[in-house]
């Protein structure tokens, strides 16, 4: 597409637009004169509410109001399966099989949940690969599951870094760094996009590396369901876990979803940290010792679902079903990222002042650019929230900016660079 600076050029685009209806389904934070809405380029950290969540949570409400306890068993949603409702939608955000998916708990609890079972180190095959600048949480989890094998991180763990001067990885060289590992390498954990550059990794590639020199390999996708197209079963991919209130829109500290290859479906054997409701649904109320899994990724489960957060993660997941799953939301994705680059590179700005260190390759990004600000990034980012711009800021000198298909549209697009412009002038 050949992109144009002009707000008629992205009305246009907006009126073409097949998915324009679903902006209104979400609801918009005001600007901070309170005369108009923001615009809202966030949705990489915490997605907007959908109109219909309140009305999830309160029929939830309803239910324990009406029927207490036997809510577990009663009405038109009964809690005890209240996952299976969850599970047709979250198999086709991450391409799985229903099977393979169960959505519980939150993200880091998950992970280390998915590396009891999944990082068994032995003597010789103990080495755990992950990018370097991982979202914290992923640092701290696995440090915390080296130690537990009585093992040092900075033996254990090997990090990923790009090449001098670079600020991504290349696919060559983390294909590299596998083989080099060999079968010292014991599991492969690395987010599915970068949250600090944007950066999406082949995970394709890098399960079938993985799985060459006999490693297990999983990721974090945070960052990557729901704004990229996923297919976990077809790649092969071990394991697998993200959160829901990015780019899933179901509220802050909303529930996560794990995915486990259908290949472990039927291994009671593997080890795992069992809970009641990850027990075999058809003997759970007998009350008995002795564990026995229920069959796929809903043997992970620990305790009862938190159904006040489902019942939001629910009407969320229907707003991406309605739009047309990934495929029609990747579409629009990778046209608002392309024009916001458009109106970035126009600012014409030398690569000192200000660089664009997310990939240029749309196969390689999802909907986030992360700007990196030389010289007087703050001052950058306070302008733009001063403006209306709610973007993100990342220590220490980046500003990320995500226009989300779902609800920001070509104009939203054009209005952040107009302030982006206004930032340049004065420089």
């Amino acid at each position: 597409m050949t992109f144009e600076p002009t707000l008629d050029f992205a009305r246009r685009l907006d009126a073409q637009d097949p998915l324009r209806e679903f902006r209104q389904h979400f609801l918009i934070p005001p600007a901070p004169d309170g005369t108009r809405e923001s615009l809202y380029f966030c949705g990489n950290s915490l997605g907007l509410q959908p109109r219909t969540a309140r009305a999830a949570v309160e029929r939830q409400l309803l239910n324990w109001q009406e029927l207490a306890v036997e809510g577990h068993f009663k009405g038109e949603t009964p809690w005890m399966h209240f996952h299976q409702r969850l599970q047709e939608a979250t198999a086709q955000v991450v391409g799985a099989r229903p099977l393979e998916v169960v959505v519980m708990n939150n993200l880091t609890t998950n992970l280390h949940l998915l590396l009891v079972s999944f990082y068994q180190p032995t003597a010789t095959r103990y080495k755990v690969l992950m990018e370097a600048g991982a979202f914290p949480s992923d640092q701290y989890a696995l440090e915390s599951q080296v130690r537990l094998h009585g093992l040092r991180p900075d033996d254990a763990i090997v990090e990923l870094t790009p090449r001098p001067g670079e600020h991504t990885l290349r696919p060559e060289d983390v294909l590299a760094k596998i083989e080099e590992l060999g079968d010292s390498l014991c599991t492969i954990i690395m987010g599915g996009i970068n949250y600090y550059t944007g950066q999406v990794y082949d995970m394709a590639a890098i399960t079938r590396a993985g799985h060459a020199v006999g490693a297990q390999v999983g990721f974090d996708l945070a960052h990557a369901a729901g704004n990229i197209p996923l297919h976990l079963h077809d790649w092969d991919v071990d394991f697998a876990c993200w959160c829901s209130y990015k780019y899933l829109n179901s509220g802050p500290g909303g529930v996560s979803g794990v995915f486990v290859h259908e290949r472990f479906a039927d291994q009671p054997e593997l080890l795992r940290l069992a809970g009641w409701w990850g027990h075999d649904e058809q003997e759970r109320f007998k009350m008995r010792k002795g564990f026995r899994p229920m069959r796929g990724a809903a043997g992970w489960q620990l305790s009862n679902g938190a159904i006040l957060t489902m019942a939001v993660h629910e009407a969320a997941l229907a707003e991406h079903v309605a739009a047309g799953g990934m495929p029609a939301l990747r579409r629009k994705s990778e046209q608002l990222t392309g024009y916001l680059e458009f109106l970035i590179q126009r600012l014409n700005l030398p690569t000192s002042r200000l660089e664009i260190i997310t990939p240029q390759d749309p196969a390689q990004r999802g909907c986030q650019l992360s700007l990196l600000v030389h010289q007087n990034g703050r001052d950058l980012f306070e302008h733009l929230m001063a403006a209306g711009v709610i973007g993100d800021w990342r220590e220490p000198n980046v500003i990320r900016l995500a226009p989300v298909p779902l609800y920001n549209t070509f104009e939203d697009v054009y209005h952040v660079g107009e302030v982006l412009a206004e930032w340049a002038a004065r420089q």
